[in-house]
């Protein structure tokens, strides 16, 4: 991009307080421009975009707008990403709609006191874990768990709005089969000229998407089809539209706390928080590396926590940085979190004066709105990425995608952060062995399975273990050296290249112990080489290291180890070694 410089934020002083006062060093009319085209370019994007995600998330469009100011304003306070456009977006409006549709027994009023309270909750879970500086407890959601989400999330979304597109009477579900089944029960109150409605707003969002990216093809649609509603009476003729939308904006008022209610929306609101947090951290990431930023992820936590807060005392409902919005608000040249503000000031300004002008407005073009905006969230490359690179992160993608297709997205999303839990598990309680040859006249040694003409003793063998050594596979690896005596009858020694061994605990600690005295029933030497400094301590206390160390069993390199197994003096020829007092 060109113009102005990306400013940087300062975290001194009172912008340790208040983070957007970071931003002053460097800030001039420039940036301020820059922040001010950004600004209107979103809010124009957000204002229908906004309406459309409260009516997938249950709750009356009017709604969207108080969910895009007062939160939206206050990201921008606390935020330390300069890019990223916080605001309703759809994975988290379909998980608020399907956590309390169950509860609210259709009730609207009860309906909108349970979103404030689960926004609050979000809020709050999000705080605690950034005050806590629990950021990284989200790469427990790999990318795998997110895609396989994202994808049938989207789908389920899409699907969602068919009875808005098609003008149905359709009773509402959850999941994908609820969902067509509920479709087909009510197949026959299809609307044609709700059809005719759904489909050129499609195609209008479609071609001016593809032809006119820049134009905020969103509201163009919505006040063309609002224009040709009011002057054809669309409304009289059996399309459903808006109708009274209220003006101006709510008091703060925080929601009433039942205890019961808490205990039902608790796991919503944990994995609201989760994708919340995880869908803003990754574009904010993203959009902070090009323009030489930097995030702070447990910041960001407290910021979109606090923002969730706002959303639940104004009457909204859980609010996330999103990623289209966020790439518009980079692309149109937002420098800092002015921008937001200038979008927040734009959606109030829309709130107080302009909601009467959306009283024509169908509600199938709302829908349309959603379907084309998340259906481009289906990553089917990821997929095939996945399956091809990894056989167990395709197997999590895929069981991810269906469990939320079937079973709804807080099934899915607990399902598949559960099973790429088992499968890291797995992984860590098997980690990758290895033995090494040496390279002829060399002191570097390789996998033997990887490369040829290595020079190897069949009385001595030599392993890497590529993995921390602990309580999960620590038996494992016993019962592996176990193996290869009873498997090499003539073996004397085993040197063991801890290179790779980044921690141990003390049941690794042990379990070497007893290896070592098994071995050595069998005659055959064990010989560590290699050793990291802290693995080095923690055997040190076990009271292992100075046993070995006085059988003179520990070695700074594997070559070292490998030839006093061999009774000869390291070659002189190879590069300087540590201090053997070391050991």
């Amino acid at each position: 991009m060109t113009g102005a410089a990306y400013p940087r934020q300062a975290r001194t002083g009172p912008a340790r307080a208040l983070p957007i006062l970071g931003w002053r060093r460097g800030y001039d009319r420039q940036v301020l421009r820059h922040d001010l085209i950004a600004g209107l370019t979103v809010a124009v994007m957000l204002v229908p975009q906004s309406m459309a995600y409260a009516a997938l998330a249950g709750m009356p469009p009017v709604t969207g707008l108080y969910a895009a100011t007062v939160p939206v304003l206050v990201y921008a306070l606390l935020g330390t990403s300069g890019s990223l456009a916080v605001g309703p977006v759809a994975i988290t409006a379909l998980m608020t709609a399907t956590a309390l549709a169950p509860l609210a027994d259709g009730d609207p009023g009860r309906f909108a006191a349970l979103a404030g309270l689960l926004a609050l909750l979000v809020g709050v879970i999000q705080v605690l874990m950034g005050v806590l500086r629990l950021g990284a407890l989200v790469n427990f959601m790999s990318h795998s768990v997110l895609s396989g989400f994202t994808s049938a999330a989207a789908l389920v979304i899409a699907a969602s709005q068919l009875k808005d597109l098609l003008g149905l009477r359709a009773e509402r579900a959850e999941n994908l089969p609820g969902i067509l089944a509920s479709l087909w029960r009510a197949a026959a109150t299809i609307h044609p000229l709700t059809v005719a409605v759904a489909g050129v707003s499609i195609a209008g969002l479609l071609l001016l998407r593809r032809y006119v990216p820049k134009l905020p093809g969103a509201l163009l649609v919505v006040a063309a089809v609002t224009a040709v509603s009011a002057v054809l009476a669309l409304g009289d003729r059996g399309v459903p539209i808006l109708r009274d939308v209220p003006s101006g904006l709510p008091v703060p008022d925080l929601p009433s706390i039942a205890l019961a209610d808490v205990r039902a929306l608790l796991p919503a609101a944990v994995a609201i928080a989760l994708v919340a947090y995880m869908e803003g951290i990754a574009v904010a990431k993203s959009l902070a590396a090009r323009s030489r930023q930097h995030v702070d992820p447990n910041a960001e936590l407290v910021a979109v926590g606090a923002a969730n807060v706002a959303a639940g005392a104004f009457h909204a409902f859980p609010v996330a940085g999103g990623f289209s919005r966020s790439a518009v608000n980079f692309s149109a040249g937002a420098r800092t979190p002015v921008a937001s503000v200038v979008t927040a000031a734009v959606v109030a300004a829309t709130a107080l004066l302009l909601t009467p002008a959306f009283h024509h407005l169908p509600k199938a073009v709302l829908g349309a709105i959603v379907v084309v905006a998340v259906l481009g969230l289906v990553d089917h490359r990821g997929a095939w990425t996945a399956w091809r690179t990894r056989r167990a992160d395709g197997v999590t993608l895929a069981l991810t995608f269906l469990v939320t297709l079937v079973a709804g997205v807080e099934a899915g999303l607990a399902v598949g952060v559960g099973f790429s839990l088992v499968v890291f598990l797995h992984r860590s309680a098997r980690p990758h062995t290895a033995e090494l040859g040496r390279v002829p006249g060399t002191a570097t040694f390789r996998n033997v399975a990887r490369y040829q003409g290595l020079v190897t003793d069949p009385q001595v063998a030599v392993l890497r273990i590529d993995g921390p050594l602990y309580f999960a596979n620590a038996e494992y690896l016993a019962d592996q050296l176990s193996a290869l005596a009873e498997d090499r009858p003539s073996l004397r020694a085993v040197v063991l290249d801890a290179s790779a061994i980044s921690d141990a605990d003390t049941d690794g600690a042990h379990t070497l112990a007893q290896a070592r005295d098994r071995l050595a029933g069998r005659g055959v030497a064990l010989h560590l080489a290699t050793v990291r400094g802290p693995v080095r301590d923690l055997l040190t206390r076990s009271g292992l290291w100075p046993a070995m160390r006085e059988a003179g069993q520990l070695h700074p390199e594997v070559a070292d180890a490998v030839d006093a197994t061999a009774g000869t003096p390291a070659g002189s020829d190879r590069t300087p070694r540590l201090p053997q007092e070391v050991y």
